[in-house]
């Protein structure tokens, strides 16, 4: 089972916004949510709004009861770059430069962290899964041009026999 959550129009660029969200890539989410809580990035507190939104998400699809947030994974994670604001800064002998200001939207879907296998049952499924251990067969005569190998003298074998 899985949930996400997109923030939108965050008044960002997306490449330090980008930054971030790498760090908490396929991490557990109570991890992530240390990381980003303790990050010095302005761009992390945005980051971890969007994070406990899709944690909530989750826990409120979840029909059998309350997920653990130490038992969900940050599936994936990504951001998109919004639209730009464009706007006129002066420069020097009347002329303009154009200036722009990024926004980007950021998605996150975290996941329930797959239940482990019971070890009986996998040593089970190993065992069957084997195959029986094969009789020695006998070995196979060498082929034709092995055999012409073997029998052919070496070069070196002849240049120390003649001297």
């Amino acid at each position: 089972m899985e949930a996400r959550a997109v923030n939108r129009y965050i008044s960002t660029s997306p490449r330090k916004m980008r930054l971030v969200i790498d760090l908490i890539r396929g991490k557990s989410v109570d991890e992530a949510l240390h990381i980003l809580h303790f990050s010095p990035k302005h761009a992390s507190r945005v980051a971890e709004k969007v994070l406990r939104s899709a944690v909530a998400n989750l826990q409120n699809k979840d029909e059998a009861g309350r997920l653990e947030t130490g038992a969900m994974l940050v599936k994936e994670a990504f951001v998109d770059s919004g639209m730009s604001m464009k706007r006129i800064l002066p420069a020097p002998m009347g002329r303009a430069f154009r200036m722009r200001k990024r926004s980007n939207h950021v998605t996150i879907i975290v996941s329930a962290k797959p239940a482990p296998a019971k070890p009986a049952a996998r040593r089970a499924k190993s065992a069957a899964a084997e195959p029986a251990p094969k009789e020695t067969a006998a070995k196979k005569p060498a082929g034709k041009r092995t055999a012409a190998k073997k029998a052919a003298p070496k070069k070196g074998a002849k240049a120390q026999e003649s001297k």
